[in-house]
């Protein structure tokens, strides 16, 4: 795909498709057809075991969220796996970070980046170059609301508490 086309020029337009509505609001059908798979087998493994409750709800949630990330990466094709599982890892880091330091490092990371300004480069290209190079430096500089850890140092800490950093 060009950049210039998207998703719906490549279908007819009887065919076209709303893909935020295809990707995102179509969870909820998702989730009531995973649980149409799942629950009642769950349901049973966790009711014959003699844990606590509260260990039976984190079982049950562990065993969904495992089934969930096995069905994700048997559906992508093989030559994507390694970076989607990447992406997932540190999207998991990021949102770690976030919730321990009760921060929005992507909004952080936001707001310094939208003080570039074009006009104060004399083309595209040096422009996009700034934005990188700032992007690049923000992700390892470290801040304050981090207890002087660079985001990027405090997600591979968040990670290695789960072996998800290498």
């Amino acid at each position: 795909m060009s950049d210039d086309e998207t998703v719906n020029e490549l279908f007819k337009e009887d065919e076209c498709i709303n893909l935020e509505e295809h990707l995102w609001g179509k969870n909820p059908q998702r989730a009531r057809a995973l649980k149409e798979l799942w629950f009642d087998i769950m349901n049973e493994l966790v009711n014959e075991d003699d844990k606590p409750e509260e260990a039976k709800r984190e079982m049950i949630f562990l065993m969904t969220a495992n089934n969930v990330m096995d069905m994700i990466m048997e559906a992508i094709p093989e030559e994507v796996a390694l970076e989607l599982s990447m992406s997932l890892d540190s999207v998991i880091g990021l949102s770690l970070v976030n919730r321990r330091y009760d921060v929005d490092l992507l909004e952080s990371n936001y707001k310094t980046l939208i003080k570039i300004k074009r006009e104060d480069y004399a083309s595209d290209e040096e422009f996009e170059q700034a934005v990188r190079d700032v992007d690049e430096r923000w992700w390892t500089v470290g801040k304050q609301a981090l207890g002087g850890r660079s985001p990027n140092d405090a997600i591979i800490e968040e990670l290695s508490k789960y072996s998800l950093n290498r």
